[in-house]
């Protein structure tokens, strides 16, 4: 008998008809395999639990925690109730029953440990455990959560750990796709993608799933299927590269909005001021991503260019101010108005052109880039958020991904 852990987010079980409805799917393939599901709070539910730490203040990093991830208690509560009363030996656990162990990085934790053996003693009893997602606890026994995307990220964990046939993230749309289908209506969905294309596409804006679940399931070579909990369509698995049948050129285009530039000019152009300026962020766990540095006219100084989270900018501008001492920068700039426009595919590695056709089809259309990274299998531009959905139909057009049916 197979073992498949089944994850669905809040939108799947945002109300008791929507979590019947899970129980239907969970129902179905336990005809054949052994299960685990894990839930996400129901949709909303998390916010709102934010805005009440908001609203008294709080900086306690323990208490948050407790608050943010209560909300999987009741969806974990409601689904194995609903099992047991259709006769289904049902286990509701929460992460510290698991136990899911992590460190003590509140709000960001990261799964150390995952007690393998007592999840199968769990199941030697049980035909389904309903598991928390979002929530973990470490070795001082305080509850932790995993930040966004925790509950992708205790899935693929889980199935990860006890070596589980697959891992199905169930969503509220039916697949990955070429692109977000809200700005391109004839955008198709992608039957099968290597993990690096769905990593590159979770770490540029696509919001199907997070990068730590995939760079998690790439490590251990566990196949992910991303499927619909409302339609009864086929989804997009997502495996290793040398499974896939054909490799597109260019698979998606996605797009990002959640990121502000910063520029620090009038640096001193010495040896170790790159790597003392991301070493202070890095030190305040923020995400720096697309790195553009120039020398200035006078060929003494030296400007940089970088994009970090909008949530994390005002920790990167008081990071750098509080540092001005120490890095001896004449002017600090930021941005929030801008735009991450990426492509991205495997057949990239081995074909010319494709950058070419990028900045030919955003000049066309007269958008400027103002900043450029690129890897084997992604380019991606910094631009004017204003015209992010432009760039992406125009975009999505010129690599010829438009949905011919």
């Amino acid at each position: 008998m197979s073992l498949i852990v089944m994850k669905f987010g809040g939108t799947s079980v945002a109300d008791i008809n929507k979590i019947n409805n899970v129980a239907d799917i969970v129902l179905k393939e336990l005809k054949s395999n052994k299960i685990i599901v894990v839930l996400s709070a129901m949709a909303g539910v998390t916010n709102k639990m934010q805005e009440y730490i908001n609203n008294i203040e709080s900086n306690e990093r323990i208490e948050n925690d407790l608050i943010l991830t209560s909300g999987e208690s009741v969806t974990i509560g409601i689904l194995s109730s609903i099992l047991k009363k259709r006769n289904i030996k049902s286990l509701p656990l929460l992460g510290w029953q698991v136990p899911i162990v992590t460190d003590d990085n509140h709000q960001k934790a990261k799964i150390l440990n995952i007690d393998k053996k007592r999840i199968n003693t769990f199941l030697e009893f049980n035909d389904v455990l309903v598991i928390a997602g979002f929530q973990g606890v470490d070795l001082s026994g305080n509850i932790t959560s995993l930040g966004r995307g925790g509950s992708d990220t205790t899935a693929v964990a889980i199935a990860s750990a006890v070596n589980a046939d697959r891992c199905d993230i169930y969503t509220d749309v039916d697949g990955v796709y070429s692109a977000d289908p809200n700005i391109v209506s004839k955008a198709k969905k992608i039957p099968q993608m290597a993990y690096e294309e769905m990593l590159e596409m979770a770490s540029t804006g696509a919001k199907v799933l997070h990068t730590r679940s995939v760079e998690l399931a790439m490590k251990n070579n566990l196949v992910l299927q991303v499927l619909s909990s409302i339609t009864k369509k086929s989804g997009t698995l997502i495996l290793d590269e040398k499974n896939l049948i054909e490799k597109e050129i260019v698979s998606g285009v996605s797009y990002s909005m959640a990121e502000s530039k910063v520029t620090i000019s009038g640096i001193p152009d010495k040896p170790g001021i790159s790597a003392q300026i991301f070493g202070l962020l890095a030190d305040q766990n923020i995400n720096v991503d697309m790195i553009v540095q120039n020398i200035s006219q006078d060929g003494i100084n030296a400007n940089i260019t970088f994009t970090v989270p909008n949530n994390e900018l005002n920790l990167a501008k008081e990071t750098l101010k509080n540092n001005l001492n120490k890095i001896n920068y004449k002017s600090l700039q930021t941005d929030e108005n801008v735009s991450k426009i990426s492509v991205i595919g495997m057949g990239m590695m081995s074909q010319s052109g494709v950058a070419q056709k990028m900045f030919k089809t955003l000049a066309d259309n007269s958008i400027n880039i103002l900043a450029i990274s690129t890897s084997e299998i992604k380019i991606s531009v910094l631009i004017d958020e204003r015209y992010t959905n432009i760039a992406v139909k125009s975009l999505h057009e010129a690599y010829n991904l438009i949905n011919k049916k």
